[in-house]
């Protein structure tokens, strides 16, 4: 292992992130510690607030020896890591074909209203970022939408307002 990148990961996120990506290296055999890619960008992600960089996407890939490319195919492939700032709160409301015909895109309409923004962006006090993503593998609920790695289904606007609210409330 190369110390230096171990140490450059350990300053970018911390050591303890750094040994909870050694247990993911660890389930893989030595000469398959790329696999363990995609946990990597995500514990990099939530030590960085809730998004990476560039810079912490190379460390992650240094750190597993693989390309700098390889982990950001990962990073650009699924709509789970987030390549800008987001909101403390990421709504992804799926718009395939399932959501869109039971409703989704009058989700983002009222979400739109209700929050004042469109997918991509982010509410002026942070605490939303919507965005509009693909097929999130849970059609029999459709429309979906998933926020903070969280699956809501059957979602109507009555319900949205009420998830909206809860989240809106300040953190106990």
């Amino acid at each position: 292992m190369n110390t230096n990148a171990k140490q450059n990961l350990e300053r970018m996120i911390g050591s303890d992130a750094v040994a909870e990506l050694d247990q993911w290296v660890a389930k893989y055999p030595e000469d398959r510690k790329r696999s363990a890619v995609m946990a990597g960008l995500m514990i990099a992600q939530r030590q960085n607030g809730g998004h990476l960089t560039t810079e912490l996407m190379d460390a992650v890939a240094d750190y597993l020896e693989i390309p700098h490319i390889a982990a950001y195919e990962v990073a650009t492939f699924y709509s789970m890591y987030n390549l800008e700032p987001v909101g403390r709160h990421v709504i992804n409301v799926c718009t395939n074909i399932s959501c869109m015909l039971r409703g989704s895109d009058d989700l983002i309409a009222h979400i739109e209203k209700r929050l004042g923004i469109k997918p991509g962006e982010t509410t002026s006090d942070g605490q939303f970022t919507l965005r509009a993503v693909e097929c999130q593998g849970a059609c029999v609920g459709a429309p979906m939408l998933e926020v903070d790695h969280e699956f809501h289904e059957h979602m109507t606007p009555e319900k949205l307002d009420a998830l909206i609210d809860k989240l809106a409330q300040p953190a106990q």
